[in-house]
Protein backbone atom coordinates (compact mmCIF):
# COMPACT_ATOMS: atom_id res chain seq x y z
CA UNK A 1 0.00 0.00 0.00
CA UNK A 2 1.42 3.64 -0.37
CA UNK A 3 2.30 5.28 1.96
CA UNK A 4 1.63 8.74 0.45
CA UNK A 5 -0.51 11.69 2.28
CA UNK A 6 -3.93 10.80 1.67
CA UNK A 7 -5.05 12.82 -1.71
CA UNK A 8 -1.71 12.72 -2.79
CA UNK A 9 -1.16 12.63 -6.74
CA UNK A 10 1.97 10.16 -6.61
CA UNK A 11 -0.39 7.32 -6.46
CA UNK A 12 -2.03 7.65 -9.97
CA UNK A 13 1.13 8.92 -11.58
CA UNK A 14 2.95 5.09 -9.94
CA UNK A 15 -0.10 2.87 -11.47
CA UNK A 16 0.28 4.82 -14.94
CA UNK A 17 4.04 4.48 -15.29
CA UNK A 18 3.33 0.86 -13.50
CA UNK A 19 1.09 -0.19 -15.63
CA UNK A 20 2.06 1.24 -19.36
CA UNK A 21 5.68 -0.60 -18.25
CA UNK A 22 4.08 -4.30 -17.94
CA UNK A 23 1.94 -3.69 -20.99
CA UNK A 24 4.97 -2.73 -23.34
CA UNK A 25 6.80 -5.35 -21.60
CA UNK A 26 9.83 -3.33 -20.85
CA UNK A 27 10.38 -3.48 -16.80
CA UNK A 28 13.36 -6.21 -16.96
CA UNK A 29 14.74 -3.30 -18.65
CA UNK A 30 13.56 -0.40 -16.96
CA UNK A 31 15.80 1.95 -14.57
CA UNK A 32 14.47 4.64 -12.48
CA UNK A 33 16.32 8.16 -11.20
CA UNK A 34 14.42 9.66 -8.64
CA UNK A 35 15.91 12.89 -6.86
CA UNK A 36 15.48 14.32 -3.35
CA UNK A 37 11.82 15.15 -2.27
CA UNK A 38 8.56 12.80 -2.28
CA UNK A 39 9.34 11.43 -5.63
CA UNK A 40 12.51 10.10 -3.95
CA UNK A 41 10.00 7.06 -2.54
CA UNK A 42 9.59 5.33 -6.06
CA UNK A 43 12.09 2.85 -5.23
CA UNK A 44 9.45 1.80 -3.14
CA UNK A 45 6.58 0.84 -5.27
CA UNK A 46 8.73 -0.25 -8.87
CA UNK A 47 10.47 -3.41 -9.26
CA UNK A 48 13.27 -2.32 -11.71
CA UNK A 49 16.37 -0.63 -11.77
CA UNK A 50 16.88 2.35 -9.22
CA UNK A 51 18.99 5.08 -8.66
CA UNK A 52 18.50 7.87 -6.42
CA UNK A 53 20.27 11.19 -7.53
CA UNK A 54 21.35 14.19 -5.86
CA UNK A 55 18.54 17.12 -5.70
CA UNK A 56 17.77 18.44 -9.07
CA UNK A 57 20.29 15.88 -10.52
CA UNK A 58 18.40 13.01 -12.29
CA UNK A 59 18.11 14.12 -16.05
CA UNK A 60 22.53 14.36 -15.81
CA UNK A 61 22.43 10.95 -13.89
CA UNK A 62 19.80 10.03 -16.61
CA UNK A 63 22.06 10.90 -19.26
CA UNK A 64 24.67 8.86 -18.04
CA UNK A 65 22.50 5.77 -17.55
CA UNK A 66 21.35 5.90 -21.02
CA UNK A 67 24.66 6.28 -22.67
CA UNK A 68 25.83 3.65 -20.46
CA UNK A 69 22.71 1.30 -20.87
CA UNK A 70 21.19 2.18 -24.22
CA UNK A 71 18.87 -0.24 -24.47
CA UNK A 72 17.35 0.41 -21.18
CA UNK A 73 14.17 2.44 -20.83
CA UNK A 74 15.29 5.34 -18.33
CA UNK A 75 12.72 7.29 -16.37
CA UNK A 76 13.06 10.57 -14.04
CA UNK A 77 10.35 11.07 -11.65
CA UNK A 78 10.79 14.45 -10.06
CA UNK A 79 8.95 17.33 -7.93
CA UNK A 80 9.13 21.07 -8.84
CA UNK A 81 11.04 21.83 -6.15
CA UNK A 82 13.08 19.77 -8.06
CA UNK A 83 13.52 20.05 -11.32
CA UNK A 84 12.02 23.47 -11.65
CA UNK A 85 14.48 25.06 -8.74
CA UNK A 86 18.10 23.36 -8.15
CA UNK A 87 17.64 21.00 -11.18
CA UNK A 88 16.80 23.87 -14.49
CA UNK A 89 20.05 23.62 -16.45
CA UNK A 90 20.22 20.08 -15.65
CA UNK A 91 16.63 19.44 -17.28
CA UNK A 92 17.40 22.28 -19.66
CA UNK A 93 20.39 21.07 -21.12
CA UNK A 94 19.44 17.16 -20.67
CA UNK A 95 16.44 18.21 -23.15
CA UNK A 96 17.91 20.43 -25.44
CA UNK A 97 20.72 17.74 -26.33
CA UNK A 98 17.36 15.41 -26.89
CA UNK A 99 18.60 12.85 -24.71
CA UNK A 100 16.10 9.69 -25.68
CA UNK A 101 14.98 9.41 -21.61
CA UNK A 102 11.39 10.01 -20.45
CA UNK A 103 10.67 12.79 -17.45
CA UNK A 104 7.46 12.85 -15.49
CA UNK A 105 7.49 16.54 -13.67
CA UNK A 106 4.97 16.36 -10.88
CA UNK A 107 3.83 19.68 -10.01
CA UNK A 108 2.14 20.67 -6.89
CA UNK A 109 3.01 24.37 -6.65
CA UNK A 110 4.96 23.77 -3.31
CA UNK A 111 8.23 21.92 -1.70
CA UNK A 112 5.99 18.89 -0.34
CA UNK A 113 8.64 16.85 1.81
CA UNK A 114 10.17 19.48 3.66
CA UNK A 115 7.64 21.76 5.09
CA UNK A 116 5.63 23.49 2.08
CA UNK A 117 7.94 25.85 1.25
CA UNK A 118 7.58 28.22 -1.96
CA UNK A 119 8.71 26.42 -4.90
CA UNK A 120 9.68 27.82 -8.57
CA UNK A 121 5.85 26.81 -9.42
CA UNK A 122 3.92 28.62 -6.69
CA UNK A 123 1.17 31.10 -8.03
CA UNK A 124 0.89 34.28 -7.57
CA UNK A 125 -0.70 35.52 -4.10
CA UNK A 126 -0.19 31.42 -3.22
CA UNK A 127 0.56 31.45 0.88
CA UNK A 128 2.89 28.79 2.31
CA UNK A 129 5.45 28.83 4.78
CA UNK A 130 7.80 30.99 2.92
CA UNK A 131 5.37 33.39 1.37
CA UNK A 132 2.58 33.59 4.30
CA UNK A 133 1.51 36.92 2.99
CA UNK A 134 1.59 35.02 -0.97
CA UNK A 135 3.98 34.85 -3.29
CA UNK A 136 4.43 38.54 -4.44
CA UNK A 137 6.14 38.84 -8.27
CA UNK A 138 7.87 41.93 -7.66
CA UNK A 139 9.60 39.94 -4.81
CA UNK A 140 9.94 36.39 -5.63
CA UNK A 141 9.33 36.61 -9.38
CA UNK A 142 6.40 34.72 -11.69
CA UNK A 143 5.49 31.24 -11.67
CA UNK A 144 8.08 28.26 -13.89
CA UNK A 145 6.34 27.18 -16.38
CA UNK A 146 8.43 24.20 -17.58
CA UNK A 147 6.41 22.50 -20.53
CA UNK A 148 6.11 25.77 -21.96
CA UNK A 149 9.67 26.15 -21.70
CA UNK A 150 11.05 22.88 -22.64
CA UNK A 151 8.38 23.22 -25.36
CA UNK A 152 10.69 26.11 -27.00
CA UNK A 153 13.71 23.78 -27.22
CA UNK A 154 14.31 22.13 -30.73
CA UNK A 155 15.34 18.54 -29.28
CA UNK A 156 12.29 17.41 -27.91
CA UNK A 157 9.65 15.81 -29.64
CA UNK A 158 7.19 15.57 -27.05
CA UNK A 159 5.96 18.02 -24.05
CA UNK A 160 2.51 17.73 -22.26
CA UNK A 161 0.77 19.15 -19.58
CA UNK A 162 -2.10 17.19 -17.92
CA UNK A 163 -3.92 16.89 -14.61
CA UNK A 164 -5.59 14.74 -11.89
CA UNK A 165 -8.26 16.25 -10.45
CA UNK A 166 -11.08 14.28 -12.27
CA UNK A 167 -11.38 10.90 -13.90
CA UNK A 168 -11.11 12.96 -17.48
CA UNK A 169 -7.99 14.06 -16.29
CA UNK A 170 -6.56 11.00 -14.77
CA UNK A 171 -7.61 9.15 -18.13
CA UNK A 172 -5.57 11.87 -20.36
CA UNK A 173 -2.92 11.39 -17.68
CA UNK A 174 -2.21 7.79 -18.21
CA UNK A 175 -2.29 8.21 -22.17
CA UNK A 176 0.33 10.90 -22.02
CA UNK A 177 2.59 8.58 -19.91
CA UNK A 178 2.31 5.95 -21.94
CA UNK A 179 2.94 7.88 -25.26
CA UNK A 180 6.60 9.25 -23.48
CA UNK A 181 7.29 5.89 -22.66
CA UNK A 182 6.61 4.59 -25.98
CA UNK A 183 8.51 7.53 -27.91
CA UNK A 184 11.39 6.20 -25.48
CA UNK A 185 10.99 2.77 -26.53
CA UNK A 186 11.00 3.97 -29.84
CA UNK A 187 13.94 5.43 -29.74
CA UNK A 188 12.12 8.77 -30.69
CA UNK A 189 13.73 10.87 -28.24
CA UNK A 190 13.43 13.83 -25.33
CA UNK A 191 9.85 13.74 -23.99
CA UNK A 192 8.34 15.28 -21.01
CA UNK A 193 4.86 15.10 -19.20
CA UNK A 194 3.62 17.94 -16.53
CA UNK A 195 1.71 16.19 -14.32
CA UNK A 196 -0.76 18.93 -12.08
CA UNK A 197 -0.72 16.59 -8.72
CA UNK A 198 -2.92 17.71 -5.64
CA UNK A 199 -0.71 18.32 -2.13
CA UNK A 200 -3.22 18.39 0.47
CA UNK A 201 -1.36 18.40 3.30
CA UNK A 202 0.97 20.95 2.02
CA UNK A 203 -2.01 23.07 1.20
CA UNK A 204 -3.54 22.60 4.09
CA UNK A 205 -6.95 21.14 2.63
CA UNK A 206 -8.75 18.38 2.51
CA UNK A 207 -8.44 16.01 -0.62
CA UNK A 208 -11.33 16.96 -1.97
CA UNK A 209 -11.14 21.04 -1.80
CA UNK A 210 -7.33 20.20 -3.03
CA UNK A 211 -9.09 18.56 -6.46
CA UNK A 212 -11.14 22.03 -6.75
CA UNK A 213 -8.08 23.73 -6.14
CA UNK A 214 -6.20 22.19 -9.43
CA UNK A 215 -9.39 22.94 -11.53
CA UNK A 216 -10.20 26.46 -10.69
CA UNK A 217 -6.68 27.86 -9.67
CA UNK A 218 -4.14 26.10 -11.00
CA UNK A 219 -5.50 25.51 -14.72
CA UNK A 220 -5.67 29.56 -15.35
CA UNK A 221 -2.14 29.75 -14.75
CA UNK A 222 -0.90 26.30 -16.11
CA UNK A 223 -2.70 25.90 -18.99
CA UNK A 224 -3.43 21.65 -19.76
CA UNK A 225 -2.20 20.62 -23.34
CA UNK A 226 0.05 19.24 -25.53
CA UNK A 227 2.30 21.92 -26.19
CA UNK A 228 5.16 20.11 -28.87
CA UNK A 229 4.45 17.14 -30.42
CA UNK A 230 6.62 16.07 -33.05
CA UNK A 231 7.00 12.24 -33.25
CA UNK A 232 5.62 12.08 -36.48
CA UNK A 233 8.26 13.64 -37.88
CA UNK A 234 11.55 12.81 -36.28
CA UNK A 235 13.80 9.67 -37.44
CA UNK A 236 14.11 6.48 -34.76
CA UNK A 237 18.19 6.89 -33.05
CA UNK A 238 20.65 4.16 -33.99
CA UNK A 239 21.53 2.64 -31.13
CA UNK A 240 24.66 0.24 -32.01
CA UNK A 241 26.39 -2.15 -29.13
CA UNK A 242 29.73 -1.52 -28.06
CA UNK A 243 32.21 -3.93 -29.68
CA UNK A 244 35.82 -3.24 -28.26
CA UNK A 245 39.11 -4.03 -30.36
CA UNK A 246 41.60 -6.02 -29.30
CA UNK A 247 43.89 -3.21 -28.23
CA UNK A 248 40.68 -2.04 -25.62
CA UNK A 249 40.47 -5.91 -24.65
CA UNK A 250 43.89 -6.22 -23.91
CA UNK A 251 43.71 -2.74 -21.86
CA UNK A 252 41.00 -4.24 -19.91
CA UNK A 253 42.92 -7.78 -19.01
CA UNK A 254 46.10 -6.01 -18.07
CA UNK A 255 44.38 -3.89 -15.29
CA UNK A 256 43.45 -7.12 -13.47
CA UNK A 257 47.34 -7.84 -12.61
CA UNK A 258 47.83 -8.61 -9.46
CA UNK A 259 49.88 -6.25 -7.37
CA UNK A 260 51.98 -7.77 -5.03
CA UNK A 261 51.74 -6.33 -1.51
CA UNK A 262 54.05 -6.59 1.96
CA UNK A 263 51.42 -6.74 5.03
CA UNK A 264 52.49 -5.78 8.37
CA UNK A 265 51.00 -8.65 10.41
CA UNK A 266 51.75 -11.60 8.43
CA UNK A 267 50.00 -12.93 5.70
CA UNK A 268 46.00 -12.77 5.71
CA UNK A 269 44.01 -15.71 5.40
CA UNK A 270 43.50 -16.35 1.59
CA UNK A 271 39.60 -16.70 1.59
CA UNK A 272 39.70 -13.17 3.41
CA UNK A 273 42.07 -11.68 0.80
CA UNK A 274 40.02 -8.84 -1.50
CA UNK A 275 37.01 -8.34 0.04
CA UNK A 276 34.34 -6.46 -1.36
CA UNK A 277 32.25 -5.15 1.75
CA UNK A 278 28.57 -4.26 2.18
CA UNK A 279 27.66 -2.59 5.09
CA UNK A 280 24.31 -1.96 6.06
CA UNK A 281 21.33 -0.84 8.97
CA UNK A 282 19.62 2.11 9.58
CA UNK A 283 20.43 5.92 9.44
CA UNK A 284 22.00 7.39 12.63
CA UNK A 285 23.76 3.91 13.44
CA UNK A 286 26.87 5.14 12.02
CA UNK A 287 26.46 2.71 8.81
CA UNK A 288 28.54 4.79 6.64
CA UNK A 289 31.11 5.99 8.78
CA UNK A 290 32.49 1.85 9.29
CA UNK A 291 32.70 1.75 5.62
CA UNK A 292 34.05 4.58 5.48
CA UNK A 293 36.83 3.45 8.07
CA UNK A 294 37.16 0.58 6.14
CA UNK A 295 38.40 2.20 3.72
CA UNK A 296 40.80 4.52 5.52
CA UNK A 297 42.25 1.46 7.28
CA UNK A 298 42.89 -0.15 4.17
CA UNK A 299 44.68 3.34 2.34
CA UNK A 300 46.54 3.50 5.49
CA UNK A 301 47.82 -0.23 4.56
CA UNK A 302 48.51 0.60 0.78
CA UNK A 303 45.30 -0.94 -0.80
CA UNK A 304 43.44 -0.13 -3.19
CA UNK A 305 40.19 0.82 -1.98
CA UNK A 306 36.58 2.21 -2.62
CA UNK A 307 33.69 3.38 -0.28
CA UNK A 308 30.53 4.04 -2.30
CA UNK A 309 27.48 5.43 0.18
CA UNK A 310 23.73 5.05 -0.14
CA UNK A 311 21.00 6.08 1.74
CA UNK A 312 18.05 7.42 1.97
CA UNK A 313 16.35 11.44 2.90
CA UNK A 314 15.92 10.78 5.96
CA UNK A 315 18.39 11.69 8.97
CA UNK A 316 17.21 9.36 10.59
CA UNK A 317 15.29 5.99 10.73
CA UNK A 318 15.49 5.32 7.19
CA UNK A 319 17.95 2.72 5.14
CA UNK A 320 21.32 3.18 4.68
CA UNK A 321 24.20 0.82 3.37
CA UNK A 322 27.93 1.25 2.01
CA UNK A 323 29.52 -0.26 -0.64
CA UNK A 324 33.63 -1.34 0.56
CA UNK A 325 36.61 -2.71 -1.35
CA UNK A 326 39.98 -3.22 0.06
CA UNK A 327 41.81 -4.45 -2.66
CA UNK A 328 45.58 -5.54 -3.72
CA UNK A 329 44.81 -5.18 -7.65
CA UNK A 330 42.73 -1.56 -8.79
CA UNK A 331 38.94 -1.70 -8.07
CA UNK A 332 37.07 -2.07 -11.43
CA UNK A 333 33.98 -0.72 -10.14
CA UNK A 334 32.74 0.49 -6.35
CA UNK A 335 29.49 -1.12 -6.55
CA UNK A 336 29.27 -4.17 -4.92
CA UNK A 337 26.11 -6.41 -6.12
CA UNK A 338 27.65 -10.05 -4.50
CA UNK A 339 29.55 -9.02 -1.74
CA UNK A 340 32.25 -11.42 0.13
CA UNK A 341 31.56 -9.23 3.56
CA UNK A 342 27.84 -8.55 4.45
CA UNK A 343 27.70 -6.37 7.65
CA UNK A 344 24.50 -6.57 9.23
CA UNK A 345 23.18 -3.45 11.75
CA UNK A 346 19.44 -4.62 11.66
CA UNK A 347 17.09 -6.95 10.97
CA UNK A 348 15.38 -5.56 7.46
CA UNK A 349 19.06 -5.47 5.87
CA UNK A 350 20.23 -9.18 6.88
CA UNK A 351 16.75 -9.92 5.11
CA UNK A 352 17.56 -8.02 2.05
CA UNK A 353 20.95 -8.57 1.31
CA UNK A 354 21.88 -12.29 2.88
CA UNK A 355 21.10 -13.96 -0.33
CA UNK A 356 23.32 -12.17 -1.89
CA UNK A 357 26.64 -12.73 -0.36
CA UNK A 358 29.13 -14.93 -2.75
CA UNK A 359 29.28 -18.76 -1.17
CA UNK A 360 32.20 -19.25 1.28
CA UNK A 361 31.32 -15.61 2.42
CA UNK A 362 31.37 -13.80 5.68
CA UNK A 363 28.31 -12.51 7.00
CA UNK A 364 28.57 -10.08 10.27
CA UNK A 365 25.13 -8.97 12.28
CA UNK A 366 24.47 -7.27 15.47
CA UNK A 367 22.92 -10.48 17.69
CA UNK A 368 21.93 -8.14 20.01
CA UNK A 369 19.22 -6.28 18.02
CA UNK A 370 18.87 -8.98 15.06
CA UNK A 371 16.22 -12.20 16.11
CA UNK A 372 16.95 -14.47 13.33
CA UNK A 373 19.52 -16.41 11.98
CA UNK A 374 21.33 -16.58 8.86
CA UNK A 375 19.59 -19.02 6.61
CA UNK A 376 22.57 -19.61 4.54
CA UNK A 377 24.98 -22.83 5.34
CA UNK A 378 27.07 -21.83 2.87
CA UNK A 379 29.10 -18.46 4.16
CA UNK A 380 30.79 -18.21 7.57
CA UNK A 381 28.69 -16.11 10.23
CA UNK A 382 29.78 -14.27 13.03
CA UNK A 383 26.66 -13.50 15.72
CA UNK A 384 28.48 -10.40 17.32
CA UNK A 385 26.16 -8.53 19.88
CA UNK A 386 27.41 -5.17 18.99
CA UNK A 387 24.79 -3.01 20.74
CA UNK A 388 24.74 -4.84 23.90
CA UNK A 389 28.86 -4.32 24.17
CA UNK A 390 28.46 -0.98 23.57
CA UNK A 391 25.60 -0.25 26.04
CA UNK A 392 27.97 -1.63 28.56
CA UNK A 393 31.03 0.48 27.35
CA UNK A 394 28.47 3.22 28.40
CA UNK A 395 28.32 4.71 24.57
CA UNK A 396 25.49 2.67 22.56
CA UNK A 397 26.95 4.85 19.42
CA UNK A 398 29.87 2.38 19.85
CA UNK A 399 28.74 -0.40 18.43
CA UNK A 400 30.17 0.20 14.54
CA UNK A 401 33.69 0.63 15.72
CA UNK A 402 33.38 -2.14 17.68
CA UNK A 403 31.98 -4.04 14.24
CA UNK A 404 34.96 -2.74 12.62
CA UNK A 405 37.38 -4.24 15.02
CA UNK A 406 35.44 -7.52 15.47
CA UNK A 407 36.01 -8.30 11.69
CA UNK A 408 39.43 -6.86 11.20
CA UNK A 409 40.31 -9.54 13.62
CA UNK A 410 38.83 -12.30 12.81
CA UNK A 411 40.00 -11.37 9.45
CA UNK A 412 42.95 -10.90 10.16
CA UNK A 413 43.20 -8.02 7.90
CA UNK A 414 43.82 -5.45 9.86
CA UNK A 415 46.57 -5.08 13.06
CA UNK A 416 44.66 -3.33 16.17
CA UNK A 417 47.25 -0.36 16.23
CA UNK A 418 45.85 0.34 12.88
CA UNK A 419 42.63 0.76 13.85
CA UNK A 420 43.69 3.13 16.77
CA UNK A 421 45.54 5.47 13.90
CA UNK A 422 42.20 5.20 11.54
CA UNK A 423 40.03 6.57 14.40
CA UNK A 424 42.03 9.79 14.46
CA UNK A 425 39.99 10.41 10.61
CA UNK A 426 37.16 8.70 11.79
CA UNK A 427 36.56 10.64 14.81
CA UNK A 428 35.82 14.42 14.66
CA UNK A 429 34.92 14.80 18.22
CA UNK A 430 38.34 14.39 20.38
CA UNK A 431 36.21 14.25 23.47
CA UNK A 432 35.13 10.60 22.05
CA UNK A 433 38.68 9.12 21.32
CA UNK A 434 39.09 7.35 24.28
CA UNK A 435 35.69 5.57 24.39
CA UNK A 436 35.92 4.46 21.00
CA UNK A 437 39.48 3.18 21.56
CA UNK A 438 37.93 1.24 24.25
CA UNK A 439 35.67 -0.29 21.73
CA UNK A 440 38.40 -1.25 18.95
CA UNK A 441 39.61 -3.06 22.12
CA UNK A 442 35.92 -4.95 23.20
CA UNK A 443 35.34 -5.66 19.51
CA UNK A 444 39.00 -6.99 18.60
CA UNK A 445 39.26 -9.56 21.14
CA UNK A 446 36.02 -10.95 20.58
CA UNK A 447 36.92 -11.00 16.79
CA UNK A 448 39.91 -12.55 17.70
CA UNK A 449 38.51 -15.31 20.04
CA UNK A 450 35.92 -16.34 17.06
CA UNK A 451 38.41 -16.52 14.43
CA UNK A 452 40.24 -19.36 17.28
CA UNK A 453 37.18 -21.10 17.59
Amino acid sequence: MPHYCPGCGHGNVHKFIAEALDDFEVSDRTIFVSPVGCSVFAYYYFDTGNIQSAHGRAPAVATGIKRAHPHSIVITYQGDGDLAAIGTAEILHAANRGENISVFFVNNAIYGMTGGQMAPTTLIEQRTTTTPRGRNSHNEGFPVKVAELISQLRAPVYVERVALFDNKQRAKTRMAVRKALKNQIDNLGFSLVEILSPCPSGWKMDPVDSMKWIRDVMLPQFPLGVYKDITAEVEPYEVEPFKPNAAEIKELIEVSIEKELEFEKGEVAQRYMNPEIKVAGFGGQGVLLLGAALAQAGMLLDYYVSWLPSYGPEMRGGTANCHVNIRNIPVGSPVVNNPTVLICLNRPSLEKFEKDVLPGGLIIYDSSLIDIDVQRTDVEVLRLPATELADKLGNTRTANMITLAAYAAYSGLFPRELLYETLKSAIKRRSLMDINKKAIDVGYEFGFENRLK
